[in-house]
């Protein structure tokens, strides 16, 4: 078992003590991620959509972290839709509403059926109105506390709105379905999408010298600063996200002069901060898995998840807040139910050299 699989059946055993039973169920979401068409015209196939139907809330966006795919009983479907005129708790961390939405409009394209059209512009509608007028998008909306007011690239929360907001406007799969959309929505799309490149644009990090750099997994959505989240989540450079939001200007067609400067110093800043020789596996400890960080010659590059601001040196931190730079110095729990290390960055190079090429 994996450290993130044995983090969640932990999660879900704590769940079951204080959530709805569905709630507590074993996720099986991996199936709103087929993309067969075969599969979208069995009686399963809408089976599922009909209870993505149920857990969509009002605010026509979806909660997180909770399977909506295992069949529910009377009581269950009492609960969920009890719980749908909740404010509190509509997403797209982690995936929610982004990844029912391309469910959904598979669905449609397949079935033809206009209940799963209409639940899925309620869906592009929930997108459009959590954007900040600076083109940011929080965590959580409408209501929402504490952190989750910031802009949120945290888990490519905004980086994957984005990304579905820039395929509805070039009409790409899953999205190509005519009639799918209302008309006039593709100029609102491409208004909401080239608002949050400017929010990118002006929440990317300057040093102590003033060069650009990276991203924070959050930024305040007044100053832009870097903002902190959870206590073990502090301001900082953040090398998961950051790559995210590289990829997505890449992949901007002709992207003007700015664009190319912020690429050109976010992957400078990852190339010169990445780490050699290390590999960041998984041991067993007494019984127990542990994450650390191995000699390995023959490894690529990785990159800590957080550096400090002061001087951009790697480090982990528990749930007291405190920064430490090795991982033995932070508890078992955060330790193992964290990505301290990744080497998601390193699939940028091929990518980097063919956009330069071609801008």
């Amino acid at each position: 078992m994996n450290v993130f699989a044995k983090y969640f059946c932990v999660f879900t055993v704590l769940l079951s003590v204080s959530s709805p039973a569905w709630a507590a169920k074993k996720k099986k979401n991996a199936e709103l991620k087929r993309v067969d068409r075969e599969f979208f015209v069995t009686p399963e196939a809408r089976r599922i959509g009909d209870q993505l139907l149920l857990f969509q809330r009002e605010t026509g966006g979806w909660p997180k972290n909770i399977d909506m795919v295992t069949p529910l009983n009377d009581e269950e479907r009492a609960e969920i839709e009890a719980e749908k005129g909740r404010r509190d708790d509509s997403t797209t961390d982690n995936g929610a509403t982004t990844l029912q939405m391309a469910y959904l409009a598979r669905l449609y394209a397949a079935t033809g059926d206009t209940c799963y059209r209409d639940a899925f512009r309620r869906g592009v509608d929930y997108l459009l109105a959590g954007q900040y007028p600076n083109g940011g998008w929080p965590q959580f909306w409408p209501e929402m506390r504490d952190y989750q007011i910031h802009i949120t690239y945290n888990d490519n929360a905004m980086v994957n709105t984005m990304s579905v907001i820039r395929d509805l406007m070039y009409g790409a799969e899953p999205y190509d379905c005519a009639g799918l959309l209302p008309d006039g929505y593709r100029r609102r799309l491409m208004e909401s999408f080239y608002r949050g490149v400017e929010c990118i644009l002006a929440t990317q990090i300057r040093d102590k010298e003033g060069n650009l750099t990276v991203w924070c997994q959050q930024h305040d959505r007044e100053t832009y600063a870097p903002a902190p989240a959870r206590a073990y989540e502090l301001a900082s450079y953040c090398s998961n996200e950051s790559a995210a939001i590289l990829r997505l200007l890449m992949e901007i067609p002709k992207p003007d002069e700015r664009i190319r400067r912020a690429v050109h110093a976010g992957m400078k800043w990852l190339d010169e901060h990445k780490i050699m020789g290390y590999s960041y596996t998984h041991v067993n400890d007494n019984g127990e898995w542990n994450a650390t960080l191995v000699a390995d010659s023959d490894a690529g590059p990785l990159w800590a998840r957080f550096y400090d601001l002061e001087n951009a040196e790697p480090y982990v931190c528990d749930r007291d807040g405190i920064p430490r730079r090795h991982l033995e110095d932070i508890g078992h729990e955060r330790r193992n139910g964290y990505g301290w290390y990744s080497d998601n960055a390193s699939a940028l190079y091929p990518l980097y050299e063919k956009w330069k090429m071609d801008n």
